[in-house]
């Protein structure tokens, strides 16, 4: 099991307010910052007065943190929530194309693969089409990608790439 609070995490209060938006400053900020594959970097939604998309970081170097917060940013100790969605973790970089379930699972920080309308686990040898976007979420401790049947016999990850906006016919 990975966990991803601990005394490296910290979290970066920011003005996004979509998560494809904080995914792409989480994603300009790690190479700014070069931060290296170890480091978990996740989105959490806060609600409330002012709606918005942190950032947390946790396994970042000090620099990291000093330079987020002489970039201007507000940086807290700790993680704001515990059911954070990661974008950054060790072995994402390694998850594009079609892989199987055992693959993802130890070539990834990913602990397991949860299946929309599935009881239990998928076979280890299940493929999922990955469309190069791979984003699991923190579930008691776990790091778990919720996926789902797609054409094909494959899984492919619940959250899309690039998803239509709602009403965007009208």
């Amino acid at each position: 099991m990975t966990t991803f609070v601990g005394d490296s995490a910290f979290w970066v209060d920011t003005e996004a307010t979509t998560l494809r938006e904080a995914d792409h400053l989480l994603q300009s900020l790690a190479a700014e910052l070069a931060l290296t594959e170890v480091v978990f970097g996740c989105t959490h939604l806060v609600r409330g007065e002012r709606p918005r998309v942190v950032l947390s970081l946790t396994g970042a170097p000090e620099e990291a943190r000093r330079g987020l917060v002489a970039k201007g940013y507000e940086v807290t100790p700790g993680v704001p929530d515990e059911v954070g969605r990661a974008v950054l973790y060790p072995g994402v970089a390694r998850l594009t194309g079609t892989v199987t379930v055992a693959e993802l699972v130890s070539g990834s920080a990913i602990d397991k693969v949860a299946v929309l309308g599935g009881s239990g686990e998928p076979a280890p040898d299940q493929r999922i089409l990955t469309r190069d976007f791979v984003r699991p979420e923190w579930r008691d401790g776990e790091l778990v990608l919720t996926a789902m049947p797609a054409a094909g016999g494959v899984l492919v990850p619940f959250e899309v790439p690039d998803p239509t906006p709602c009403c965007a016919d009208h």
